[in-house]
């Protein structure tokens, strides 16, 4: 069982192959994992499916400085930029990889085949256009915080109003903590 989105370790170990810091094999190695092979197709001046090592310098050499992930979700697209048919695929595969400084990202579909214990795993890497955009849509630090601390005061109130939080004396001491923690964010 993977610990880990295949798109998480190749845009890991993409990133410190582009920026010289691990040589193509190890970085081959490392992406592949305990699967048994991965290719590339529909790249760019390439007729056929490539191994890792020659997409990852085609890449480069069209432009891709850099790879970030995108692990979206059905009603929850974080990280896509377009156009709908990667957006498609990247949801339907649930992880997705996309370059930036070149519009390409690349979305796996996995192939298994054997017996349990003994299954062969092969990804294929489409590469698809995709629109440049901002490295992701993701909340800054603080953003996140508040938008937490917002939902859990919307949820006290919800549970104070179903009278469901009062359980004793226990309960409305935690809750008046928790009121003046919220109390004291607001004033910073």
């Amino acid at each position: 069982m993977l610990s880990e989105p295949r798109s998480g370790r190749l845009a890991a170990w993409g990133n410190a192959l582009l920026a010289g810091l691990v040589s193509p094999d190890d970085a081959v190695l490392a992406m592949v994992g305990d699967d048994a092979v991965h290719r590339v197709e529909g790249l760019p001046g390439e007729s056929g499916p490539v191994g890792l090592t020659l997409a990852m310098g085609r890449l480069r050499s069209l432009g891709v400085t850099g790879l970030r992930v995108a692990l979206p979700a059905p009603g929850h697209p974080l990280g896509l930029s377009g156009p709908p048919e990667f957006n498609a695929r990247a949801l339907e595969a649930e992880e997705a990889v996309v370059g930036f400084g070149a519009p390409y990202g690349l979305v796996p579909e996995v192939y298994e085949a054997g017996p349990d214990g003994d299954v062969h795993v092969e990804v294929v890497w489409h590469c698809l256009p995709v629109r440049e955009a901002p490295p992701a849509d993701v909340p800054s630090l603080g953003e996140a915080e508040r938008e937490l601390a917002e939902a859990l005061r919307e949820a006290t109130e919800v549970l104070s109003r179903l009278d469901v939080a009062g359980s004793g004396p226990v309960a409305e001491a935690a809750l008046n903590a928790y009121r003046a923690r919220a109390e004291r964010g607001r004033e910073l």
